[in-house]
């Protein structure tokens, strides 16, 4: 992110600031060094400061207090920061002195982010893990199996069957024109914000929203890097929509959750990032902190889950907030959540009749933002993830690791994909942004040693390549990556070699949805709602582009001859006029 990298090369030359005015507190600040993210601060008695963050840099500098006010002082860096930031403080705690900061004046950027709402705690004192309380409540019974429609056709989670993203026998238009509605079969209004995805089975569609009472709440697209949350803490209604998928007429409606966010977002984010996953029986929609919600087909609540509080954002910066976007799949009769946050981590399977925990595996990570991946292998069944400490392989089963991998970036976004009998695994900040190729059948720890590239469990490997948004596309042998930037690269996919990299002829705000493939042609959205239309191949050809003439978040889902878009503030079928 841009702006939080301009802040991490300021920040080697700054001395960190603060000041108070208040009333006298008998409490001192302590000595000892204190933690907050990725951050170790001592304030010796003497008046010096020392700050160090990982991949920050250290800095030296001087501190006084008077009362509850706090002042530190700083030369040179960015405009504002030669003069003194003041922040109120206070120290609670008896054996473990816990400091929290709040702003009063500072005109640094760079300590305002670092400082202000944050809470700093002893750095010996090894990190309490709540305990995480997950409450089902539950509703109607699920019919039998036999209720289930045919899946041909089907586009059941994000990026569809595995998160493949691919579709064939298609016979999708090159052309469409929203306002003369040629090769539109449809447009229907979606109110809310989301940048959830459509899922498909049978003749149902099934989307998410969430509608602030705020009329004027909304996100900002573009390739940027404030790390800022919305203001939008407004009441909200989180919608499960199904939607009939010949006519695009609303089936049926249902209000999951109404009241306050838990949490903050992301500016560029929403309140219903994740897409929803159905097996035809049940949909299955995640709405973070507010829930997790099944209702069967005939939108019937069956169970709800309230897994507490999920609180994901910046790793080195905890009180920057920006909400989750993992998706929920469904696999074997469970319900797979991947949950990294904060304070805690875990993958969760629930039984997708009733909403009870199957399987429940803790993992030591930071916030992540990717779906898991199921697969059937030839050596059984195998869950990926998407994570910065480790990718990770396990059994869907029981939950239990099967393998890992290191080398991730700090903030991991794209889905695993499987393709031709490997899992591609992309992330794509600086300055790993790795693309992985791992076999299936792996076990143990997989991770590369210094200056390798392969092994016998990966195939090959690249840094500085991977996506930060879009998940990968694997289509005729050929991995296909898509930066946000608008950077299109082509690997052969079984040996890492370039087929091509290339620019993309209309960028404009960028690039957040995942390319999607049908019929030997690549589909590539834009946030400003123009999809480019490639022919897939080892050399670039771009056949055409079309406006949706509306912002575009959303991957768009295929099923039966229909390409469904999900834009800002519609749901479009575009498909050839029978």
């Amino acid at each position: 992110m841009k702006k939080l990298r301009c802040v991490k090369l300021c920040f080697a030359l700054l001395l960190v600031s603060f000041g108070v005015f208040a009333q006298e507190v008998a409490t001192p600040l302590p000595s000892t060094p204190l933690r907050f993210g990725a951050f170790i601060a001592r304030f010796d008695p003497d008046g010096t400061l020392k700050l160090e963050g990982q991949g920050w840099g250290a800095l030296n500098g001087t501190w006084k207090a008077n009362g509850a006010v706090i002042e530190f002082t700083t030369s040179g860096g960015p405009k504002g920061c030669d003069g003194p930031g003041r922040y109120d403080f206070s120290v609670t705690g008896d054996s473990s002195k816990r400091v929290s900061f709040k702003l009063i004046a500072d005109e640094c950027m760079v300590r305002r982010i670092i400082v202000d709402g944050s809470t700093w705690t002893p750095a010996s004192e090894a990190r309490a893990i709540p305990v995480r309380k997950i409450k089902l409540t539950t509703g109607e019974k699920l019919a039998s199996r036999s209720d289930r429609k045919n899946d041909n056709g089907s586009w059941p989670s994000f990026r569809g069957p595995q998160a493949s993203g691919v579709a064939e026998q298609q016979n999708l238009p090159d052309r469409w024109d929203i306002k003369t509605g040629e090769n539109i079969l449809w447009r229907t209004p979606i109110p809310g914000l989301a940048h959830s995805s459509p899922v498909v089975w049978g003749n149902q569609i099934f989307v998410t929203s969430a509608i602030s009472s705020d009329p004027k709440a909304t996100f900002r697209p573009g390739l940027y890097g404030d790390g800022d949350a919305s203001k939008d803490r407004s009441q909200h209604r989180w919608m499960v929509y199904a939607i009939d998928k010949r006519t695009g007429k609303i089936s049926w409606e249902r209000v999951a959750y109404q009241g306050e966010p838990v949490d903050k977002r992301h500016i560029k984010s929403t309140y219903a990032n994740s897409t929803p996953a159905t097996d035809g029986r049940i949909v299955v929609a995640w709405f973070g902190s507010q829930g997790v919600y099944a209702y069967d087909v005939k939108g019937r609540l069956l169970w709800k889950v309230d897994l507490g509080r999920l609180d994901l954002g910046a790793y080195d910066i905890p009180t920057y907030e920006w909400g989750p976007a993992s998706s929920p799949i469904i696999w074997n009769n469970l319900v797979i959540l991947q949950c990294d946050t904060q304070t805690d981590s875990f993958l969760l399977a629930l039984d997708a009749a009733t909403g009870k925990t199957a399987w429940k595996t803790d993992r030591d990570e930071i916030p992540s933002w990717g779906t898991p991946t199921i697969v059937n292998t030839e050596s059984g069944p195998v869950l990926v993830t998407n994570a910065s400490n480790f990718i990770r392989g396990y059994d869907p089963r029981t939950g239990k690791e099967l393998w890992r991998l290191g080398g991730s970036s700090k903030i991991t976004a794209p889905t695993p994909i499987f393709g031709e009998g490997v899992f591609v695994v992309a992330s794509g900040r600086a300055p790993e942004r790795p693309i992985f190729v791992v076999k299936a059948g792996a076990h143990g720890d997989l991770t590369l040693p210094d200056g390798k590239t392969a092994s016998d469990a990966i195939v090959w490997s690249k840094t500085g390549r991977g996506s930060y948004m879009p998940t990968p596309l694997v289509y005729k042998g050929i991995l296909y990556v898509l930066a946000n930037n608008g950077t299109f690269d082509a690997y052969n996919l079984k040996t890492g070699a370039e087929l091509y990299r290339q620019r993309l002829p209309t960028i404009g705000s960028g690039f957040s949805a995942s390319p999607i493939a049908a019929d030997g042609k690549i589909y590539l959205s834009n946030e400003d709602g123009e999809i480019l239309i490639v022919a897939a191949g080892e050399k670039f050809n771009h056949l055409a582009t079309n406006s949706m003439g509306e912002l575009l978040m959303a991957t768009p889902a295929l099923s039966g001859g229909v390409m469904y878009v999900r834009s800002s503030g519609s749901l479009f079928a575009i498909g050839k006029k029978q």
